[in-house]
């Protein structure tokens, strides 16, 4: 009862104080006194919840009270003490408390204030309630709850109609994104007889195979999560939600965006076991990484680049439980949103950058790019045999192993080629630490999430064929248009890499024609789509 206490203490001291907000006529000094006081205790409490996980083992903490839905078994409020959720959990309150913060400084003399920090307490109940919920209508509820409460803080500016715009097309994906959802839920219960996700996932695990409604429970979460996480061709509202606070769009990027990740560690149980879901993971996944990560070479403004390269990071997420590594994911999630908090509260001390179009790029020589691959692989290659000297590396290992590498690859080009022996050495044993780093943190998530990897009818080889494919692929293309010889073809591609390969106008144009935006004159959005974020 004491852990479970301490677990729903934190939503319920968020919403408590944003009804009293609410009700009570507060001042804005006040309303952020109060809010911060309860960021703090929020961390504090969430701290607490993992130091008792690690110190008493993970645990489904349970509240009595429940109501019956017949044969589909019961809402309820047990909550999941584990690792993974209470990290995610101090996560949340960490880049709340410090989101509070900073909205506070950044709002000053404007008016709505209020509003403001009652929208970004619901919102961050919610999550929480998202994060250590047992019990999936509960969760499936928050998670809705998250979506209206942010879309007030995306639409803070009333009369900026590129937010509303944006704001719109994000509340319509939500809404489909919800329907997808509840169904695939409704399907679970139906064939497990149960909403707890404990009890379930022991259902599941005990069967040889899943049958048809459980693969189309798995591809609709499958759905659910690229919707919820900007997946193209419905990434437009991410990209376009830049006329919003600053502080709302790192809480986006950094918080609320990952929930379609933490869905499917959730549910990885289910997600391993269906072939078709996993690879229509890898698929949507793979694709919107690689596009993305070519479009973001193009852009000047630091938030808009940072938002396509969320939309990035989300496919590469994606694509990582398509392979059925959740607990790189979960690693991916945790580490992705730390840095993007950073990184969107930090974009007001840069001015721009210089793209590939306004700048001259690098010529450090398309031999010398493509040798640091090599050497990237060979660097990774061997410290994964050295870790596991007598077992193979498994398919999706691989896949991620020749990722690292490729990533390693910029880095080693541009020192490598500096003439001092010592500083090559340098840098490779720089290589060789981060590859030993990810590789610890890898085993540590593997042992606590206990996720194994199927292969499914040989499926799992093309899985790891396309990946490798397209992120060999995106090297290759990154480095030859970064060379001056090869200026002439990237000319030619520069338009379509800017315009995002127009994948977001069809569905701008669909949307708003189906259900135009209201502005806040009481006019509606015409049918055409509006201006693309530059």
């Amino acid at each position: 009862m004491w852990r479970s206490a301490n677990l729903w203490l934190v939503p319920v001291l968020y919403l408590s104080f944003a009804l009293l907000a609410r009700l009570a006529a507060l001042g804005n000094e006040r309303c952020w006194t109060l809010a911060k006081l309860l960021g703090l205790a929020g961390l504090s409490l969430a701290a607490l919840a993992l130091a008792q996980t690690v110190l008493f083992g993970a645990k489904t903490v349970m509240l009595p009270g429940a109501v019956q839905l017949g044969t589909w078994g019961a809402i309820t409020f047990h909550a999941r003490a584990d690792l993974i959720g209470n990290l995610f959990m101090v996560m949340v309150n960490l880049i709340g408390w410090i989101i509070i913060g900073f909205s506070q400084r950044y709002l000053s003399g404007e008016a709505g204030q209020r509003r403001y920090v009652i929208s970004l307490l619901v919102t961050l109940a919610a999550v929480n309630v998202v994060v250590i919920s047992n019990n999936m209508i509960v969760l499936a509820l928050a998670w809705v709850l998250t979506s209206i409460a942010l879309h007030s803080l995306l639409t803070f500016y009333p009369l900026r109609t590129q937010a509303i715009f944006a704001a719109h097309k994000k509340f319509i994906v939500s809404r489909i994104a919800d329907v997808c959802l509840f169904i695939a839920i409704g399907i679970i219960a139906h064939q497990t007889g149960s909403l707890e996700l404990d009890q379930i996932a022991a259902t599941i695990s005990a069967l040889p195979a899943l049958n048809r409604d459980l693969q189309i429970a798995a591809v609709l979460l499958a759905l659910t999560a690229a919707l919820k996480c900007a997946q193209l061709p419905f990434h437009g509202w991410l990209i376009q939600v830049m006329e919003a606070p600053t502080p709302v769009s790192a809480l986006l990027h950094a918080g609320v965006v990952n929930l379609g990740g933490f869905l499917l560690i959730r549910f990885s149980f289910l997600m391993v076991a269906s072939a078709p879901a996993q690879l229509l993971l890898v698929f949507i996944g793979a694709i919107t990484a690689v596009c993305a990560a070519l479009v973001m070479m193009t852009r000047i403004s630091i938030k808009v680049s940072l938002a396509w390269s969320t939309c990035a990071q989300m496919g590469f997420m994606l694509m990582q439980c398509g392979l059925g590594v959740y607990e790189l994911a979960a690693l991916h999630l945790l580490a992705h949103s730390l840095y993007k908090a950073y990184a969107f509260l930090n974009s007001g001390s840069t001015n721009a950058r210089l793209n590939l179009k306004a700048g001259q790029p690098d010529s450090l020589g398309l031999g010398n790019r493509l040798l640091s691959g090599c050497a990237g692989l060979m660097i990774v290659f061997a410290l994964f045999y050295l870790i596991h000297p007598s077992t193979s590396i498994a398919q999706p290992l691989f896949a991620f192993a020749v990722i690292i590498a490729l990533a390693l690859a910029p880095l080693l080009s541009f020192n490598l080629s500096r003439d001092s022996i010592l500083n090559n050495f340098k840098f490779v044993g720089y290589a060789a630490a981060l590859v030993l780093v990810y590789l610890a943190l890898h085993q540590v998530f593997a042992d606590h999430l206990g996720v194994s990897v199927t292969d499914h009818a040989g499926w799992m080889t093309l899985r790891v064929g396309v990946v490798v494919a397209l992120f060999v692929g995106l090297h290759l293309l990154q480095s030859v248009v970064l060379e001056k010889t090869y200026r002439p073809l990237f000319e030619r591609l520069y338009p379509m890499f800017f315009g995002g390969f127009y994948l977001d106008d069809l569905f701008t144009r669909l949307t708003f024609w189906i259900w135009p935006a209201p502005l806040k004159n009481g006019t509606h959005q015409p049918s055409s789509r509006p201006s693309r974020s530059v």
